[in-house]
Formats: structure tokens, C-alpha cells, sequence
């Protein structure tokens, strides 16, 4: 496994996640890989959007605006 080191943590920082740490009886190492697992998890969302942008442009399905508003409005009733 990768180590990382990060330099000129303010002390603000490092006492909000050791307290946050202790909090789930955690050591700061574990909590801070554990928040780094789930940053990581979800893509961002410029790189969900690209996803969702290459998607569409290969789909034959087009739907207008007017029909989406109205299978929303019927769901509704």
C-alpha cells in the first residue's frame, strides 16, 4: 500500500479530525482513510456529467421537455 504525507496541516484542521476520530473511536489515520475511501467512491460531478453526456449522445431515444414535464405531472395526480 501507498503512504501519504501531508505537510502544513493548520492545527485547526488537525484538531477537528482528532476529535472527530475520537468520536467514532477511531485513530486519526483510520478516520482519515476511511473519509478518503468515500471522497474517492463517487466521481466528480464534471466527470459524472461527461458520463452522462457521452451516454446520451450515443442513445437513439430523444424526449422532449413537454413529455418529461407531462409523465411528471401525471405521476403527480
Amino acid at each position: 500500500m501507498a503512504q501519504l504525507t501531508i505537510r502544513s496541516v493548520p492545527d485547526g484542521v488537525r484538531d477537528t479530525l482528532a476529535s472527530r476520530a475520537a468520536a467514532r473511536r477511531q485513530s486519526m489515520q483510520e478516520y482519515v482513510l476511511s473519509e478518503l475511501e468515500r471522497i474517492t467512491a463517487v466521481p466528480p460531478v464534471e466527470e459524472w456529467l461527461d458520463g452522462v453526456r457521452q451516454r446520451k449522445a450515443l442513445s437513439e431515444t430523444r424526449i422532449g421537455a413537454a413529455d418529461i414535464l407531462w409523465a411528471r405531472d401525471e405521476d403527480r395526480k
